[in-house]
């Protein structure tokens, strides 16, 4: 299961109700900060998530409003919280301008007080863990190096408990065992095996962020069969010509493309704030009725079979 919680869903610039991009991914203790718009550190306070395990900072592309955050995040992170190194990955010319921001900027050229590792970004896999994995693959926006990110479960077998009941294998350590892929032996000599407790594979949760784009063309096969897209829907069709202009996508165009792609759910974020919430929704339901746009500290549980939303009263 993958949780997402939206920090910021404007476009360009922040509204009353929006702040800019960023957003939380967590997948059990692993927490990854998805962009970083100014007043993130106060929205990720608001949120109630608290600055804990967020130690790895994935960046789509370097436009101002998905980067200049970070100066004072990190100036926070480093000098008040118990963090003991920093990674920040992110295309390369990305990458060159959070390095200004931060070694210039924030540290003044003195050296941080804690490791903070830049790693430059390509298509293809970039963290790899024992339940899951973190890929990029390009996008098209204004700007080079821009990269839109895949987080997906590695496939497993489930553990049928009827089964084990029927073999006669005790409850604890034995079935962590199994579940491992490893045989065991029961009291009375027979061997168990994992074929013999285990189902056919189930594939995980997929789970995919295109960041700020404006075409979606070559998209389509990246996000095929995604439970959950996050797409940004910065206009409305009425606007092509201007979304066309400045690389951005219209509600329909995102509901189009999660339409193509057999994707079960969409969330649209990057908003402008010249429209309202519900213009958005409408124009994506036309296409694709499983849709939601997200506000600020919206919070998603994206399981294999559902995606449940919790959402805070807007005060």
């Amino acid at each position: 299961m993958f949780e997402l919680t939206f920090l910021g869903t404007s476009a360009s610039a922040p509204s009353v109700q929006r702040g800019l991009s960023a957003h939380v991914v967590q997948h059990d203790q692993y927490r990854f900060l998805l962009d970083c718009g100014e007043g993130t550190q106060r929205q990720i306070l608001r949120s109630g998530l608290g600055f804990k395990h967020l130690t790895r900072v994935l960046i789509t592309h370097g436009h101002l409003d998905h980067i200049l955050g970070l100066g004072g995040l990190i100036s926070t992170l480093v000098r008040w919280e118990s963090i003991e190194e920093l990674d920040i990955y992110a295309g390369r010319w990305a990458l060159e301008r959070i390095r200004i921001l931060l070694e210039d900027v924030v540290f003044g050229g003195a050296r941080p007080p804690v490791p903070i590792a830049f790693h430059p970004v390509r298509e293809g896999e970039v963290l790899e863990f024992t339940d899951f994995t973190v890929s990029a693959f390009p996008v098209y926006h204004r700007g080079p190096d821009c990269y839109g990110y895949v987080f997906e479960e590695r496939s497993r077998r489930p553990f049928l408990p009827e089964k084990a009941e029927a073999l006669g294998v005790p409850a604890g350590p034995e079935r962590r065992r199994l579940v491992e892929g490893e045989a065991i032996v029961l009291a009375d000599g027979r061997v168990v095996r994992p074929d013999d407790v285990l189902g056919p594979p189930r594939r995980g949760v997929r789970y995919v962020h295109t960041g700020d784009v404006g075409r979606t063309e070559d998209l389509v096969e990246v996000c095929r069969g995604a439970d959950v897209l996050v797409s940004e829907a910065t206009y409305l069709h009425s606007e092509a010509d201007l979304a066309r202009k400045f690389a951005h996508l219209t509600a329909r165009q995102a509901a189009e493309l999660a339409a193509k792609a057999g994707v079960r759910y969409l969330i649209l974020t990057h908003i402008s704030r010249r429209h309202r919430e519900r213009e958005i929704l409408q124009e994506a339901r036309e296409i694709f009725p499983n849709t939601f746009v997200a506000r600020d500290f919206d919070h998603f549980f994206i399981r294999r079979d559902e995606v449940l939303l919790e959402r805070p009263q807007r005060k």
